[in-house]
């Protein structure tokens, strides 16, 4: 009776420490290891996030003021040269490279025949297409990250999980004692590692479904100003005839 009662007594005087930075700091080499790998990825992906969540609003204010330039009434050679053959928005981008060709078009006298008029037209809107796709591509970078972090990040925070129980399941045999004193140490670091996963997780996942229809609504509004552009251009090369 005497020596249970003082193994009690030991138990209760190891007290641990079961706030996270003790935790951590408790916590086995892998389940460390795995815990440093969610925080990394949950820092990425807010970086990730933030960082796409301000271009597109730039982006968007920026389609605004293009837009109303653009159908303001003025002059097509005016406004490419005030946006000059380097725009940073991606719809006067488009613009851009399709007046470029145009010009070029033009100043070799490429659009007197009818046959000339359609091949002219053809190579434009392939100069649109690649010039929207280039735009487009840049703008999704890291998306795949998202999507990879938020099906992935609660696995590894699982790999922490069970090493966590395997580490508690451990200490029950080798102090031949199923207290909770013995337990709880693991069982924490466990559901520590669960979760850091599903802080990386959701975040990644609501963001990624959220920034993924924006980033294809934007990329909507720049194939419509694109078959726009190339109605007026037709019209404008019928005019010429």
């Amino acid at each position: 009776m005497e020596n249970r009662a003082v193994d009690a007594m030991t138990l209760g005087g190891s007290a641990h420490d079961l706030s996270i930075w003790g935790l951590f700091l408790q916590a086995d080499m892998i389940v460390k290891f795995v815990m440093l790998i969610l925080l990394v990825l949950s820092f990425w992906c807010w970086a990730v996030i933030f960082d796409k969540w301000v271009r597109l609003r730039r982006l968007n204010a920026r389609a605004r003021e293009f837009e109303e330039s653009f159908w303001s009434g003025g002059s097509l050679d005016d406004l490419y040269d005030r946006v000059g053959t380097r725009p940073a928005d991606p719809m006067a981008t488009v613009f851009a490279s399709a007046m470029r060709e145009w010009r070029r078009s033009a100043a070799r006298g490429l659009i007197a025949t009818e046959s000339m008029r359609g091949n002219l037209q053809d190579r434009i809107e392939r100069v649109m297409g690649v010039a929207a796709s280039r735009e487009m591509e840049r703008l999704e970078k890291y998306m795949s990250f998202l999507a990879s972090v938020g099906s992935t990040a609660p696995f590894i925070g699982l790999l922490g999980t069970v090493w966590g129980i395997m580490n508690s399941f451990q200490s029950i045999a080798a102090s031949k004692n199923t207290s909770l004193a013995v337990v709880a140490p693991g069982i924490a670091e466990a559901l520590f590692a669960t979760a850091l996963g599903l802080v990386a997780a959701i975040p990644a996942v609501i963001a990624y479904n959220k920034l993924s229809t924006e980033i294809g609504r934007y990329g909507g509004r720049l194939d419509a100003f694109t078959s726009e552009f190339s109605a007026i251009l037709s019209r404008q090369m019928d005019e010429k005839v």
